[in-house]
């Protein structure tokens, strides 16, 4: 028999944070996240995404053992602002057996249901600047810090329960040597003249800070248009400014402003922490700081995690600038490796940004939505 219960005190919440390190215990390509970061993003004291969101936390038990989690989640800017009758999951893990997932998952319709919403999706989390979507394609690549691992039955259980795809998700690499500088080097210099931009290099993170309400601005701007998105708050402007900002080199965070010193375009860039948060194994002390540290400041493979372009600028080759200052940074780094999050696969502007440094998928991930 399976029993479900709300993970709804401090205890039963490290149990929920903490059951994934079972189930994935000794897994090649799963990366833990740390134990106390996620207790702090599941806390409504410390996480704004609370404002604007409700969540509730379930644990699935069988035989007296945890065997599932899940998050039931009500974006309620999405239901209120986009007109969008939807019910999230998030931080779905489980183990191979289905009536699990469909014994969490009521838990998710029970929720929608009480506030007449229409369908469900997910996985995803709070916000768009969570994880999101299941893993399809890709096992046997090494997860990230800001992606979900899964095991490929999970995708299974969801078909078997009547899900269909909602959205697709695509993770492309590329090695640092496919980045030829013809593909943008002698355009910088008439861009940078024509729309008289300037870039903007950093190495010390407190620089950055005075400019990252303006980034944000720009992220919502230039991501309004894009499906599911929901724009950050003020109050999540800081919480991400806290939680991110100071853990990022900050010679990859790169902007170009214009000649009124307006944000026309940023981009972060992170160094690659997956082998770091696996040694780390979900602990900071005593030495998971050490290890994050040193991939801070050695790692050879990067992750781009955002990019924007205002939309009056967008299409005008201003993307040539942020690449010609990364080649730079990296080739004095020795950069092996470029990795993309995942972005939409409708997304036809992000993928065209790329097309010179031939890419390869190798992970692929979707959203699934079932009518509740």
């Amino acid at each position: 028999m399976i029993t479900i219960k709300e993970a709804n005190t401090k205890a039963l919440l490290k149990e929920y944070v903490k059951f994934p390190f079972s189930l994935y215990k000794n897994h090649a390509y799963w990366v833990p996240p740390l134990i106390q970061e996620e207790l702090d993003s599941f806390d409504k004291t410390k996480n704004p995404a609370f404002e604007s969101a409700e969540a509730y936390f379930y644990l699935a038990y069988k035989n007296d053992q945890i065997v599932g989690r899940i998050a039931a989640i009500i974006n309620w800017d999405e239901v209120n602002h986009q007109g969008k009758k939807k019910v999230r999951f998030g931080w779905w893990d489980v183990i191979d057996n289905v009536e699990v997932t469909r014994a969490l998952l009521e838990k998710v319709y029970e929720l929608g249901r009480k506030n007449n919403l229409e369908f469900v999706e997910g996985p995803m989390g709070f916000s768009n600047l969570d994880k999101v979507g299941v893993l399809t394609e890709g096992f046997d690549e090494l997860g990230s810090m800001i992606t979900w691992y899964n095991y490929p039955y999970y995708k299974e259980h969801l078909e078997q329960l009547g899900y269909v795809k909602e959205k697709e998700y695509l993770e492309n690499k590329f090695p640092f040597s496919n980045v030829k500088t013809d593909s943008f080097e002698k355009i910088v210099p008439l861009i940078k003249k024509r729309y008289q931009l300037r870039e903007m290099n950093f190495t010390a993170t407190k620089d950055i800070m005075p400019y990252v309400d303006k980034m944000f601005d720009l992220f919502n701007t230039s991501y309004a248009d894009l499906s599911s998105f929901v724009a950050i708050t003020d109050v999540q402007k800081e919480y991400f400014k806290k939680k991110y900002i100071s853990f990022i080199n900050p010679e990859y965070i790169k902007f170009v402003m214009d000649k009124d010193d307006a944000m026309v375009a940023f981009s972060i860039v992170m160094p690659s922490f997956s082998r770091a948060l696996q040694k780390a194994n979900g602990k900071l002390f005593p030495f998971g700081f050490y290890h994050l540290l040193k991939a801070k400041k050695e790692s050879k493979e990067v992750l781009f995690y955002l990019i924007g372009v205002a939309p009056e600028y967008q299409s005008k080759g201003v993307t040539a600038i942020i690449f010609d200052e990364y080649f730079k940074t990296f080739t004095e780094k020795g950069i092996l490796d470029c990795i993309r999050t995942p972005e939409l696969e409708d997304n036809i502007a992000i993928h065209q940004l790329w097309k010179h440094f031939d890419p390869v998928i190798f992970r692929r991930r979707r959203t699934y939505r079932k009518d509740i």
